[in-house]
């Protein structure tokens, strides 16, 4: 028996519908304010909780053989999820990280995600760590759903910088069948993987693919990346809610490829390529 955190998140809706098709039994640890809509079409269990509250984890661990947490180990509960499986005798655990762990920029979440990708590896639990890059795949994703809209609406599409950075964005159900692979090959034990699509792309290929599925033609305006950065902090003066920081202009701008050779050998991972991927977004629009 499985617990599963995350359930009703945009890769946790992925992943439960994963272990059950492959015939695994899952418990979900879910909010009392959360939307169970998906999880009771499943007809899958679940259990009222809390990641801020030690003893909920501890009693929705009782007679588990594994835990697998989706929420994101930026949120400070890492510390908390692993001494709870450890204090329950359950020494099975998938994690789910980031590769923004490796970004030169340092954001604030950055070491809570590095701390606990510590406290992991220094545990006694049999972990798997899987690190995705950008994910998309449906509305819900927070990236590319956003430009798939914009770039239906519109032709003139404005780039912070020369849009020659690389991005591999993973799309969900790969995601998904990877973390449940993960669960299932003990080769995964005490390891850590990163998730990546196909293949690196510039941003101005992403743009390129994305308006080529939607059959529109877009003209790019490219905005140097420096000039971007300075109106933005000028922007931040003079707002007390920003939309957009200087920092994203950064963050777009540094290379975000990398390799899942690792997963493809003990995992058999073997992700879509964009342009695939993006054509199922994209249907979402129908």
């Amino acid at each position: 028996m499985i617990l599963l955190t995350g359930a009703t998140g945009f890769l946790g809706e992925f992943v439960l519908k994963e272990l059950v098709a492959r015939g695994h039994e899952v418990t979900c640890f879910v909010r009392k304010t959360s939307n169970l809509n998906n999880i009771e079409k499943l007809n899958v269990k679940y259990v009222y909780g809390d990641l801020n509250n030690y003893k909920s984890i501890c009693e929705a661990l009782k007679a588990k053989d594994a835990f697998i947490n989706i929420v994101t180990l930026g949120s400070g509960n890492g510390p908390k999820i692993v001494n709870a499986c450890m204090d329950m005798n359950v020494k099975r655990a998938i994690f789910v990280s980031t590769t923004g762990i490796f970004t030169k920029l340092n954001p604030k979440s950055k070491a809570i995600r590095l701390e606990a990708e510590k406290l992991i590896k220094e545990s006694s639990l049999d972990y798997t760590i899987i690190r995705p890059t950008m994910i998309y795949g449906t509305p819900r994703d927070r990236n590319m759903w956003r430009l798939v809209k914009y770039l239906d609406r519109l032709s003139i599409l404005p780039i912070l910088g020369n849009g020659t950075y690389l991005q591999q964005p993973v799309y969900v159900e790969d995601l998904a069948g990877a973390i449940v692979k993960a669960y299932e090959k003990s080769i995964s034990i005490k390891k850590a993987y990163n998730i990546s699509g196909a293949e690196p792309l510039t941003y101005n290929e992403v743009v390129d693919t994305t308006a080529k599925v939607l059959r529109k033609e877009v003209i790019k305006i490219h905005i140097p990346m420096n000039l971007s950065y300075n109106l933005l902090k000028i922007y931040e003066k003079i707002t007390s809610k920003p939309i957009l920081k200087a920092e994203q202009v950064l963050r777009l701008n540094e290379n975000k490829n990398f390799s899942h050779q690792e997963a493809k050998a003990d995992l058999g991972y073997e992700p879509l390529s964009f342009e695939e991927g993006i054509k199922r977004e994209v249907e979402y629009l129908s």
